[in-house]
């Protein structure tokens, strides 16, 4: 039997390896992240519930009745479960409390993520618990950034309302589908169902379907 020779650790090949590790660690200490501009802070507990269109039927201006059902229609978009994925950097957060996503991320190719680390590494299909029930991961199969022509975050009611009516920045909708978009699509739907450990978004999708709707029948005039 042929006996191979045993390579024993020596002083010079610890010396080496400590070097070595030193060298790597060195390196990867000095690569620094820059942190994302700040967000607005979420929704205020206040505007937690959303009233439907009858409502506003007793305002009699239509302008003024269609300014006031957008600004029902914000209380949604402007809550973290909409914020967090429509962020005006290429960094989405996380949770009620809109914190920096952790793991890093990156907004990437279509807005899901960069190789190794793209949005369906962890994101499945559906919101997953976890084993000790004491929070989940989101999960939708359309799980993704939101472009940035898309990006609320940081901007007032009056923009993001002339945003969501602009082709070029609403992925190419007309009034009418928007209302569908708003009333039937299931990501927008997950808002209300974000699994374990978020708070919904106020409402529910009906009411904010019915919102849309009757916005856009009056006009579609924004706040200023």
């Amino acid at each position: 039997m042929i006996r191979r020779p045993v390579l024993r650790p020596t002083r010079a090949r610890i010396a080496l390896a400590a070097a070595a590790t030193a060298l790597f660690g060195a390196a990867v200490a000095s690569q620094t992240v820059a942190a994302p501009a700040p967000v607005p802070p979420p929704v205020a507990a206040s505007d937690a519930t959303v009233q439907g269109p009858e409502a506003f039927r007793s305002i009699a201006d239509p302008k003024a009745r269609s300014v006031a059902l957008f600004g029902e229609m914000a209380k949604v978009i402007e809550s973290p479960r909409c914020l967090n994925c429509h962020p005006r950097t290429d960094t989405p957060t996380q949770g009620d409390a809109m914190t920096v996503h952790n793991p890093p991320v990156s907004r990437g190719m279509g807005g899901m993520g960069v190789p190794g680390m793209t949005c369906n590494t962890c994101h499945g299909e559906a919101n997953f618990t976890f084993a000790n029930g004491e929070g989940s991961i989101p999960g939708d199969p359309a799980w993704a950034l939101a472009p940035p022509e898309m990006a609320w975050a940081g901007k007032t009611r009056g923009e993001i309302c002339r945003q969501l009516k602009d082709p070029a920045r609403n992925g190419n909708k007309t009034l009418a589908e928007l209302v569908e978009h708003n009333t039937h699509d299931h990501l927008v739907g997950w808002g209300w169902n974000p699994g374990h450990g978020r708070t919904p978004a106020p409402g529910t999708q009906e009411q904010f379907g019915a919102l849309t709707a009757a916005w856009v029948a009056s006009g579609a005039h924004c706040p200023d």
